[in-house]
């Protein structure tokens, strides 16, 4: 029996790899106008750093890592998330003694050890953008910009911006134990997994997808009525500055998104039902890393999750990396002359194919017509000895003769 794929991986070739690439140029482009560089972390990290950044309670690191020991007994984590690496990159690198803020973005794989399901996969994608530097609203409202924009972009319809805010530490300690309180008379109907959520980190409870739990959350008390005055302020801020963009939002304050490094303002874009990206400010986590502390927001947005939802609106894709011109041969001559002409056409750019499986004259123009080859020649004895080749348009059946050695000027008129 061959080796299967891994559960919960996925192989991309053929159409669905053209798209991912279209949408990774995209969001490379839009980084750039951003002022957004890259960056390139290691696929794996010291466990502690996930477990520190992350936080001990959330459902990442207590059941979804995949974690193993390594010849040094060192306790190595995949990347779970790209957030706490970065943040790892920034500390290491003094990236903080340069001009601030630092902006930088990751398109990158992630793995978590969960349930498969359409659109999450335990080996999946993520566009991510943390921005360091910054205390400010305006870096908020920027980063959530980057995502508004670039959904935008892409065409992505029915597109709600939802928005929270978690407050600092303080405001965080304040609505724990309101919550708590609150769903002390209610943990008969909660689930198992948020009656131990309920002991470690209340605010898992709002996380819950659970139809008892969600019954139960629909009315806990809000965690915009436990912010302080100047808490308040910034989320006031944050939503004036996305007014003035015209970038439209709702307030949710169930919002409290998976991960503990949140404070100040979270945010989820959903799209018909679907969460395509979440985001927010992360002020602490730096300095829980061992930095300086420094102000950080950022966001993730699930590469998968986002060709599903494109998939959905426009249906599969179909796009194709068209050939431009296939050179047929005959004989040994033409089929060295062949070889030759095509690596000249790829030089100057330009998409060609020939012969390399040694098919009938009539099998190879066969394979053109399959491959969607706009133009084809056939290159033998004859043509190469009177310098004159038929060049075909295939789709209209329009043939031209011109020189063999003009060939390649020819094409690139085409382009």
């Amino acid at each position: 029996m061959a080796v299967q794929l891994v559960k919960g991986t996925k192989d991309l070739y053929g159409s669905e790899v053209l798209q991912w690439q279209q949408l990774e140029y995209k969001m490379r482009q839009l980084c750039a106008v951003f002022g957004i560089g890259e960056m390139r972390t290691p696929v794996f990290e010291f466990t502690e750093l996930f477990a520190r950044g992350v936080g001990e309670t959330t459902d990442i690191v207590q059941k979804e890592m995949y974690t193993f020991t390594d010849d040094g007994n060192r306790s190595l984590t995949l990347r779970p998330e790209g957030t706490a690496g970065t943040v790892r990159a920034y500390i290491e690198h003094g990236m903080h003694n340069q001009a601030q803020p630092t902006k930088l973005y990751y398109i990158s794989p992630t793995f978590r050890c969960e349930n498969t399901q359409a659109g999450r996969q335990r080996q999946f994608h993520q566009f991510g953008v943390e921005m360091f530097g910054s205390y400010s609203a305006a870096q908020d409202a920027e980063a959530i910009s980057v995502a508004t924009t670039l959904l935008e972009q892409l065409g992505v319809k029915n597109v709600e911006l939802r928005l929270n805010s978690l407050g600092c530490v303080e405001c965080r300690n304040r609505y724990n134990q309101k919550l708590k309180e609150f769903i002390a008379s209610h943990l008969d109907k909660l689930c198992d997994t948020c009656k131990q959520r309920y002991l470690k980190n209340p605010l898992r409870v709002l996380d819950c997808k659970e139809k008892g739990c969600q019954e139960v959350i629909a009315n806990a008390p809000s965690v915009l009525d436990c912010l302080d005055e100047e808490c308040t302020k910034h989320f006031e801020k944050v939503q004036t500055i996305l007014k003035e963009m015209n970038i439209a939002f709702t307030i949710d304050p169930k919002i409290v998104r998976g991960l503990d490094y949140y404070t100040r303002t979270v945010f989820e874009f959903v799209s018909d039902g679907l969460t395509v990206c979440g985001g927010g400010r992360y002020d602490q986590l730096v300095e829980q890393c061992g930095g300086k502390p420094t102000g950080a927001v950022g966001f993730g947005m699930g590469i998968e999750r986002l060709v599903m939802i494109l998939e959905k609106q426009y249906g599969q894709s179909e796009q194709k990396n068209d050939v431009m011109l296939y050179i047929g041969a005959m004989g040994e001559k033409g089929m060295l002359k062949s070889q030759a002409l095509t690596l000249q056409m790829r030089k100057a750019g330009i998409h060609a194919e020939c012969d390399t499986v040694e098919r009938s004259v009539k099998a190879q123009m066969k394979y053109a017509n399959k491959i969607n080859a706009m133009y084809t020649v056939v290159i033998g004895d004859t043509e190469i000895e009177k310098n004159s080749v038929e060049l075909k348009q295939m789709q209209q059946g329009t043939v031209e003769n011109i020189a063999l050695s003009d060939l390649l000027e020819v094409m690139q008129q085409k382009i």
